[in-house]
């Protein structure tokens, strides 16, 4: 029998990285005289062992306590945030934050019950979520998007909404092929699709769809493996898919092409915040993580998402 044998797992892996390889093989050594000559002798030498382990940490905390932040919410503020995660970890040994998805509603029923320090919310906050404080990273648009074989180049407003309200069910319809329309939505309790039905006054229940998706990836994937699809997501994710050869585009909107830039300068009619948010006054640990986040050392992860930054 050893000293990692009677202990659990977590605790028995931690050993090697406080002791000397020779040490814990004297100590094992003993351990097993000890068990032949009497169990009694072996809890002894255990509890010393244990109580010594114990109080040689006391002074380590930092290090293998680290403080830990979680994140949750917008599947679009999410890869950003976890690059912006990484570099903080790399820059504050000792932290740890953990980013994960499930939608902007995630994000804010987590933070309000405390099982999120912060959550990811891709969209401005409503006047019934006024216990929580938005904290603005970037800006990004939401697209539409059709495969990239697809010869349409363009849609009105009027003309996506009699699509997804199921009015207009094929291309030639809209200029296009003589084909059905794959009508690709978002899921309910996603920041996108709360844009997308704001901009084009539409409630959820007026949605037609042929596919549910719940993330960015998800729809783009969808739309690039089906040519007769349309579907909505983030510029941001759209343009990172379509420089990686992904076979989708975005089309102009009410005359108006998609693109950071275009957000940037505000001549893109369909763009949003994508804000971390908060519950009351944050801790400390989740102050310096926003602070950090916000600032101007982090606005290269921002563009290589294909946000768009703002000022802190």
């Amino acid at each position: 029998m050893t000293i990692e044998a009677l202990l659990p797992n977590w605790f028995a892996a931690s050993l090697w990285e406080r002791f000397p390889t020779a040490i814990l093989r004297r100590l094992n050594r003993g351990m097993i005289r000890s068990h032949i000559k009497s169990s009694c002798a072996v809890s002894l030498r255990l509890l010393l062992i244990v109580a010594f382990i114990w109080l040689a940490g006391c002074g380590n905390t930092a290090t293998h306590n680290p403080t830990r932040l979680v994140l949750t919410g917008s599947s679009t503020v999410a890869p950003l945030a976890l690059e912006i995660a990484k570099r903080y970890e790399r820059d504050n040994p000792g932290i740890r934050v953990d980013v994960q998805t499930g939608g902007s509603s995630r994000g804010i029923l987590d933070t309000r019950r405390g099982l999120a320090d912060i959550g990811m919310v891709s969209r401005a906050l409503k006047p019934s979520e006024s216990d929580l404080t938005a904290h603005t990273l970037a800006r990004d648009g939401v697209a539409i998007i059709v495969h990239a074989a697809n010869p349409i180049e363009a849609l009105t407003s009027d003309q996506i909404k009699a699509i997804y309200t199921g009015q207009t069910a094929r291309w030639h319809d809209v200029g296009g092929s003589d084909n059905p329309i794959t009508v690709v939505n978002k899921a309910e309790g996603r920041s996108t699709l709360e844009v997308f039905l704001g901009y084009l006054h539409l409630k959820s229940s007026d949605i037609k769809a042929h596919t549910i998706i719940g993330d960015n990836e998800q729809g783009i994937k969808t739309v690039a493996g089906n040519p007769l699809a349309i579907g909505y997501v983030s510029i941001g994710a759209a343009e990172i898919n379509i420089a990686n050869g992904v076979p989708i585009k975005m089309i102009n909107l009410d005359g108006h092409r998609p693109s950071t830039a275009a957000v940037a300068d505000g001549s893109y009619p369909i763009s949003r915040s994508l804000n971390l948010i908060t519950l009351d006054a944050p801790s400390a640990a989740s102050r310096k993580f926003l602070d950090y986040a916000r600032s101007t050392d982090v606005h290269d992860l921002v563009v290589q998402q294909s946000f768009v930054a703002v000022a802190p």
